[in-house]
């Protein structure tokens, strides 16, 4: 028998038997929180790694305001309006060179299944079908039957398994196993003439905060261009200034075909997310033959407020102290995660930008091990958000941390760790 939930929502990730009672938040400002009680709770994870330059940025707010009171919903089929066309604008100034054409939708998800769908259109159009997907280990791409298709298949996804498409996999580039890896992937591209390989560059969020090197990153696209298949890069969590640069890619200087950018898009303020293309894969679907249409939409497609808010994120980005401050979060990241550094605890400490992640040496691994709900239930009387993947602790913060913090998160770790085992 459970208990009963007083609230009739149906929460995201949430397991109700064993969580009935929901934290009440009723304002955010900056790194922080406030709850219902009147607690302030650091957001040690970006609430689900969205907010960048914090909570309620005044520049953000103020945009959504007075767009809201301009026009709030349009049909993009056949219209467009400013904050769209600023949006794209403003990304094609900053993404990788090459990246020419621009599809809005509403969440990672979806800018992933508008980027599968763009692959699979390319080859049929241009008369060479190609319908294979070539995907990494441990990867995760969201929750629709595309994106979990071409993820790790496993507890996220068991029962939905009759739904899924086959894909090719290749192995996590582990330290020491990365030609393994680039072996593997050069051998499908051979045998399989796939259409895509989708990568999370750099880290592979859900899968456990796993990094692998820039110079992989790299290889991998050059063996795809090697054999033309589409590279399409995930950058719907690494974006935005996670890995230290605005984007993953660009550590790598690789260019991708097809991008998918989403969360950090307007700060974490609304849901808003893109698809960005090439010149070719756009070219392949434009024709007076009608059956070439790139047949995807939502209802809320490029929505003018989502689309103001991240104009307003543009701008930040813009600015020369933003960018710095990506610098200053990294190294006060490295500083807090050294005092685990022998700490028989952990294993495999790691960082990439502005993420930490380390694991604990725990009886049962995995996203499933009992030690995630007890450390996640710690933490909040400790009135700091973190959300443990399995047996992993990473620490995401917005940009306007400070070092003060980053110690109390860090502090509250060590205490975590300490009461659970």
């Amino acid at each position: 028998m459970t208990r009963q939930a007083t609230s009739p929502i149906w929460h995201p990730f949430t397991q109700h038997a064993l969580q009935p009672e929901m934290l009440p938040i009723v304002r955010g400002e900056g790194a922080y929180l406030y709850a219902a009680d009147g607690r302030r709770i650091i957001d040690a994870i970006a609430s689900w790694w969205v907010v960048t330059h914090g909570h309620c940025h005044p520049a953000i707010v103020q945009a959504i305001q007075a767009q809201a009171e301009r026009l709030d919903q349009l049909i993009f089929a056949g219209h467009t309006h400013e904050p769209a066309e600023q949006v794209a604008a403003g990304l094609l100034e900053l993404t990788p060179p090459g990246l020419a054409h621009v599809f809005f939708s509403d969440s990672g998800a979806t800018s992933v299944e508008v980027a599968l769908k763009m692959a699979l259109g390319y080859f049929k159009n241009i008369g060479e079908p190609r319908t294979r997907i070539v995907v990494m280990q441990h990867s995760y791409h969201g929750d629709t039957i595309g994106a979990m298709s071409v993820g790790a298949r496993g507890v996220f996804n068991a029962a939905y398994e009759p739904l899924l498409f086959d894909v090719s996999v290749v192995p996590f580039p582990a330290e020491g196993q990365e030609q393994a890896t680039l072996d593997a992937l050069a051998e499908i591209c051979r045998r399989d003439r796939p259409a895509a390989f989708i990568v999370e560059p750099l880290v592979l969020g859900a899968g456990g905060m796993l990094i692998y090197p820039a110079a992989v990153l790299r290889e991998m696209h050059r063996i795809c261009q090697a054999f033309g298949v589409l590279f399409i890069a995930d950058e719907v969590m690494t974006g935005w200034g996670r890995t230290g640069t605005l984007f993953a890619c660009e550590q790598a200087d690789v260019a991708p075909d097809i991008a998918c950018y989403a969360k950090g898009l307007t700060g974490g303020a609304l849901p808003l997310a893109v698809t960005l293309c090439n010149h070719a894969i756009f070219e392949a679907h434009c024709s007076i033959d009608r059956t070439r249409t790139f047949f995807h939409s939502s209802s809320y497609t490029a929505n003018p407020i989502a689309c103001a808010a991240a104009s307003a994120n543009l701008a930040l980005w813009r600015r020369p102290e933003v960018r710095a401050q990506i610098a200053g979060v990294a190294d006060a990241q490295e500083r807090c995660l050294a005092r685990f550094r022998y700490d028989e605890r952990f294993s495999d400490l790691r960082r990439c930008g502005t993420i930490t992640a380390l694991d604990l040496h725990a009886d049962e691994p995995g996203y499933l091990a009992d030690v995630g709900p007890k450390l996640q239930a710690f933490f909040r009387t400790g009135n700091v958000l973190l959300r443990p993947l399995g047996h992993t602790i990473y620490v995401m913060p917005p940009y306007c941390v400070t070092s003060d913090d980053l110690d109390v998160i860090y502090a509250a770790i060590d205490e975590a760790v300490d009461h659970v085992l």
